[in-house]
């Protein structure tokens, strides 16, 4: 990630979130890059490679085969994590398409992370420790009930693991991890087997 400069700036009235979150927003952004609000700050994100682009390519179609009628599969929607005052753009995000359709069309408000279904992150080499941590962490705190961590860079080996069951201290109870080549068993309401060994390494 790129740190902007726009850090520790407070609006009219001393909010130093609503600042950042009007400058967000206000941001023209390169093509391809994602701007996220993170410890203060404005970070920007640069375009993935292909391959992350077929990952993510491969588990939206995974999650469509199984998706109930009123969800959505989203790329590039912002995500605001209230209780830590973060705002991410993850590689997916599964929320009731009535949400997104209901959104003000005259601002690029983020959506609440506490109505994501599901949160997908794909592991980039410059970001994979944020998306491990920081993400994981903000994302159980904000009760995303499926956390997706889809990691090539783990010292592992490349692995799929989804987060389940949230608490209030920023984890998740419950995680199931394979490799790259095993499938993961997505749970209800999906209830799809993610065939992991089309995932480029």
């Amino acid at each position: 990630m790129t740190a902007a400069m726009v850090e520790q700036e407070q609006d009219s009235e001393g909010r130093p979130w609503d600042y950042l979150l009007h400058t967000w927003q206000g941001l023209d952004v390169p093509e391809g890059w994602r701007a996220e609000i993170d410890e203060g700050r404005i970070c920007l994100v640069p375009p993935p490679y292909a391959r992350h682009s077929g990952i993510a390519d491969l588990v939206q179609q995974c999650l469509y085969r199984g998706i109930p009628d009123g969800l959505g599969v989203f790329q590039t929607l912002g995500v605001h994590v209230a209780p830590l005052a973060k705002l991410y753009v993850p590689d997916l995000v599964v929320m009731e398409r009535e949400l997104i359709l209901a959104a003000d069309p005259e601002t690029s408000d983020p959506m609440d992370a506490s109505e994501a279904l599901l949160i997908v992150e794909i592991t980039s080499k410059g970001n994979a420790r944020e998306d491990r941590t920081k993400k994981y962490r903000a994302y159980a705190r904000a009760g995303v009930p499926m956390d997706l961590l889809i990691d090539r860079f783990d010292t592992r080996g490349a692995m799929s693991t989804l987060f389940t069951e949230p608490k209030e201290d920023g984890t998740y109870k419950r995680y199931d991890a394979v490799p790259f080549g095993k499938p993961l068993g997505l749970p209800a309401p999906f209830d799809v087997t993610l065939a992991t060994d089309a995932f480029p390494v």
